[in-house]
């Protein structure tokens, strides 16, 4: 963790009890959350993702505990005002049927009384930065777009008026497999280009390991682990966050796991013949060039080619004899020739 980072949100001692139930769906949770930073809620139906999500926005209010809003108390925020400076986008996107494409983005913008100009052209960048022409969409109806381009136009209407914090609850839980895939990696785009705080609610375990920086596992209105997709996966907390995050091939989540998120620090100069991988490849992809290289360690490197860490055998985890044989029967690679 960057101890120099903002916390946009912070959890302390938050705990939520409906009425007449005899359960807390959330239970005296404490957590920060870094401005800039993407993170996902990982969990199973009735964990308290969604509940704990929600009270963020005040959709629920909290029973005990305080939530603060870069620093402030958001129980003494004018719920209105706090609620304009959150995105919030939902699994079954709530378009306004009786509106256009454009009228749909333009409505919290009208609100804040933004004058035309700067509307339409907020419509247009919005439009562009999710993957839609404005030309071809501006005027169009809900009902004439895909499930798919229907997520994408909900995206966009969240980030109408530029909020600080982006809310989204499963919301690619209702598309296909593919479109999904597609808004994954649009998001991570976004997130990218903007650097916005994402809160993001999934059941996916892959899809958690695929967008978050840190994930928050939950069991029964308690956290579980709050950590990186990297240490869930081979330094699980418990033996539920082991069970749930081995209910899958461990092998094919290295494709959900960044190398940034695995590399150690350079001790040593780098050699003009190291192999180079880029910050964003995943560990699966890594794996690869290791078996095609015969080769113990990379240098994971950025976007402008500077070395930033290094991955070898030990960040991969793989380790047993075992492992060994599995990775060599799916791979198809000659791994034996890796002495590991």
């Amino acid at each position: 963790m960057n101890i120099l980072a903002e916390t946009a949100i912070k959890f302390v001692k938050v705990s939520k009890k409906f009425n007449k139930a005899k359960e807390y769906s959330v239970s005296e949770v404490s957590l920060d959350i870094e401005k800039g930073s993407f993170v996902t809620i990982l969990g199973t139906s009735g964990s308290g993702k969604t509940t704990l999500l929600k009270m963020i926005n005040r959709i629920y209010e909290t029973t005990s505990g305080e939530i603060l809003f870069f620093g402030e108390n958001i129980k003494n925020l004018d719920i209105a005002i706090h609620r304009r400076k959150i995105g919030y986008v939902i699994q079954q996107i709530g378009l306004f049927p009786h509106m256009t494409i454009e009228q749909n983005i333009a409505t919290v913008p009208k609100i804040l009384h933004w004058n035309k100009k700067k509307i339409s052209e907020r419509i247009d960048y919005l439009l562009n930065l999710v993957g839609l022409s404005e030309n071809n969409f501006r005027k169009r109806y809900p009902r004439q777009l895909s499930g798919g381009q229907q997520q994408r136009v909900g995206l966009a209407r969240a980030m109408a008026a530029d909020p600080e914090i982006m809310l989204m609850d499963e919301p690619f839980g209702a598309i296909d497999a593919i479109t999904r895939q597609n808004l994954q990696d649009e998001l991570i785009n976004i997130q990218k280009k903007l650097n916005k705080t994402i809160v993001f609610v999934t059941h996916d375990v892959n899809e958690a390991f695929k967008l978050g920086d840190k994930v928050i596992v939950m069991n029964k209105g308690e956290i579980q682990q709050f950590d990186t997709p990297y240490n869930i996966l081979f330094n699980p907390a418990n033996d539920f966050v082991s069970r749930l995050v081995s209910s899958e091939d461990a092998l094919q989540k290295l494709k959900y796991l960044k190398a940034e998120l695995a590399m150690v620090p350079l001790d040593l100069p780098v050699s003009p013949k190291s192999i180079r991988v880029k910050k964003e490849e995943s560990l699966y992809d890594i794996l690869t060039v290791f078996l095609n290289n015969n080769v113990k360690t990379v240098i994971v490197e950025d976007d402008a080619h500077h070395a930033v860490g290094k991955i070898n055998w030990k960040q991969l985890n793989i380790k047993s004899a075992e492992k060994k044989q599995d990775i060599y029967e799916k791979s198809g690679d000659d791994f034996d020739k890796i002495s590991i």
